[in-house]
């Protein structure tokens, strides 16, 4: 595990004594200004991102800029650990606590447990997670009342992503597949099934979807990790087989391994991407991505670090949505000439039918 602060890096975590443990279980909140809000010289936010690694090109990269941007924009010193394996993520997270971290934002779902279960021990330090509801007894409630669930409802923006696939591909079959079947992750192929359904009712066409029914969830075709490995690779080039000409994997660096089997066959094969917009994080992907489902994970991250800097902190979840521009999609860049001219107009209503309610998107999270 490494521990970051501003790009500096520091090996291993400090051993602390029994007393500074006691100690940091209720870390000092912040020295507060005249008005009640937190000096922002007291102030320290921290991250643990999961095995994917700040450098991802996904929703750790994006949590870790949206922390970075709120402690330039406050004058303080963030604390950052990436985490190489899921044994990591309780110490890490105990680790940023003795540190003195006022807040503590975990970075994916993969993070869930641990994160609750420190929140819990240390009720006088606020946490933040991305992309998960902090909700273990699926009770419908956050499991402790200083974590922020940071969320997504991506099956709106995956629906319109969903209706352009329908429309792009020749060959009238496209594919969509995760890393691990979290409800994170299955909500993009979710979204983007119901998009190409809708294409085909509007339409008249019979586009088909590989790797994913919302009628059978529990089929849904994942490749065990959010590595970019032999599987993730033999994943995607099973879809290509069977004839996918435009391909969705959900989950961080798998998409590589997509790229991967594209290059291998030869054949003209458009990628989707998630979170962020891979034509622009990854120069690798600007010959095959159609477009990118994007999260605003950086901005409602660098919001919840300066709110609770402020002293504003609230476990209400903050959910993004196509309404609110937590959600959306990428341009389609260099495939802007090979789509239908009618498309951008098409999704430009389309989003606007899924905001007023006319067009019902289904997910976990309404």
């Amino acid at each position: 595990m490494r521990i970051t602060s501003r790009g500096r890096v520091v090996s291993g975590i400090a051993l602390v004594g029994a007393s500074a443990i006691v100690l940091a279980g209720c870390a000092a909140a912040p020295e507060t200004t005249d008005d009640g809000t937190a000096a922002a010289s007291d102030f320290i936010p921290c991250m643990v991102s999961d095995f994917g690694g700040f450098e991802d090109n996904s929703f750790n990269q994006l949590g870790f800029e949206g922390l970075t941007e709120a402690a330039d924009e406050l004058g303080v010193e963030p604390i950052t650990v990436e985490s190489a394996s899921d044994s990591d993520f309780a110490p890490n997270i105990d680790g940023l606590i003795a540190e003195g971290c006022n807040l503590v934002v975990t970075v994916g779902f993969a993070l869930s447990a641990a994160t609750v279960e420190a929140a819990l021990a240390n009720p006088d330090v606020e946490f933040a997670i991305i992309d998960d509801a902090a909700d273990n007894d699926f009770d419908g409630t956050v499991d402790a009342p200083n974590i922020k669930p940071i969320l997504f409802n991506t099956a709106q923006s995956a629906f319109l992503v969903g209706y352009a696939a329908a429309s792009y591909t020749k060959s009238g079959i496209v594919a969509t597949w995760g890393g691990l079947p979290f409800p994170t992750v299955s909500i993009f192929s979710d979204g983007f099934a119901q998009g190409v359904a809708y294409f085909n009712t509007e339409k008249g066409k019979d586009v088909k979807v590989l790797g994913y029914d919302p009628a059978t969830p529990d089929t849904y075709t994942v490749t065990g990790g959010f590595e970019a490995n032999d599987v993730a690779k033999s994943t995607a080039q099973n879809f290509i087989d069977q004839g996918a000409d435009v391909l969705l994997p959900v989950g961080g660096p798998i998409y590589q391994s997509a790229v991967a089997a594209i290059a291998d066959s030869g054949k003209d094969i458009a990628l989707l991407g998630v979170d962020a917009d891979l034509f622009v994080t990854d120069p690798d992907t600007e010959d095959v991505i159609l477009t990118s489902i994007l999260k605003g994970i950086k901005t409602a991250t660098t919001a919840v670090v300066t709110d609770a800097a402020a002293g504003n902190f609230s476990a209400d979840p903050y959910i993004g949505t196509l309404e609110n521009d937590g959600v959306g999609y990428a341009p389609f860049h260099n495939f802007e000439s090979k789509v239908d001219p009618a498309l951008a107009g098409e999704l430009d209503q389309l989003k606007a039918d899924i905001i007023s309610g006319t067009i019902p998107v289904e997910s976990y999270l309404g």
